[in-house]
């Protein structure tokens, strides 16, 4: 995976680093795993605003993507394709059954390539299987919190984390933020990291970029109104004290986990402070 700079032909291109897309080998998703999204525009029911800065953006459909990871066995991997639901890559099986499925594709990952899933296969790339049989030090990704729920941690592109150790029923797991936890053993996960993993040097270039993408414009707290925003109002560039929502809640460094939390148990280390 690479990106590219764009000759700046024109003020939009000049400062644009785009995704090279080296990895994609199809442009046509699968048909049968497409389904329609409904946009909101940030409104509710009532057609009331209820989220700012969402609004317009290109036509998608949704790829259902498999975190359950349901099917078991061996599959071949047919395409890796490109999802605008999501930072990451997709990765389309063909399975022995005829059954085909979308995955998220991992690093590495190739057309042609045979990947597995289920109880007592290998730990290459690509196969999901239950952390109780992965050996220590094992990068992963698509991570259960509860066993036949699917994947939930790591999914965005090129996050991994790490298996350090096994307590009991329990696998620890260090997190990309740094936080080490608790996971029961049987819960599936899948080996690699994460494909498109310079997805963070992307720099859209231009307003109109953000736009297609749904985000309408965002404007600082600091250049509103008192009346609109606790940080608004002052003469000149005032810095408005303590960062706060529009509501008055500090945010910023304000911890927000309940004290009481029942997986609070779970959590080995915090992460790190910034």
């Amino acid at each position: 995976m690479a990106v590219k700079r764009i000759n700046p032909t024109t003020p939009g291109q000049r400062f644009r680093v785009a995704n090279a897309f080296t990895e994609i080998t199809t442009d046509s998703p699968e048909k049968s795993l497409l389904a329609p999204i409904k946009k909101s525009g940030g409104r509710n029911n009532q057609g009331k605003m209820t989220i700012r800065n969402i609004g317009g953006g290109h036509k998608r459909r949704y790829r259902v993507v498999d975190f359950k990871r349901s099917i078991t066995g061996k599959a071949e991997v047919k395409s890796i394709e490109y999802d605008p639901n999501r930072s990451a890559f997709i990765s389309l099986l063909q399975h022995t059954g005829g059954e085909v499925s979308y995955i998220l594709a991992p690093v590495g990952l190739k057309v042609g390539q045979t990947v597995e899933t289920g109880s007592g296969i290998a730990p290459e790339v690509g196969n999901a299987l239950p952390l109780s049989e992965m050996p220590l030090g094992s990068i992963v990704h698509n991570i259960e919190m509860q066993p036949g729920k699917g994947g939930e941690i790591c999914r965005s592109a090129g996050t991994s984390a790490q298996l350090l150790a096994r307590d009991g029923k329990y696998a620890i797991i260090k997190l990309p933020s740094g936080e080490t936890r608790m996971i029961l053993s049987v819960c599936m996960a899948t080996i690699g990291t994460v494909s498109n993993p310079d997805h963070s040097l992307v720099r859209l270039g231009k307003a109109g970029r953000n736009r297609w993408l749904g985000r309408r414009p965002r404007v600082r707290p600091a250049a509103m109104n008192p009346v609109d925003h606790p940080q608004g109002g002052g003469e000149g560039k005032s810095k408005g004290g303590q960062a706060r929502s529009r509501k008055g809640i500090p945010s910023k460094g304000l911890k927000t986990r309940n004290r009481t939390k029942h997986s609070n148990r779970l959590i080995v280390e915090r992460k790190k402070k910034k």
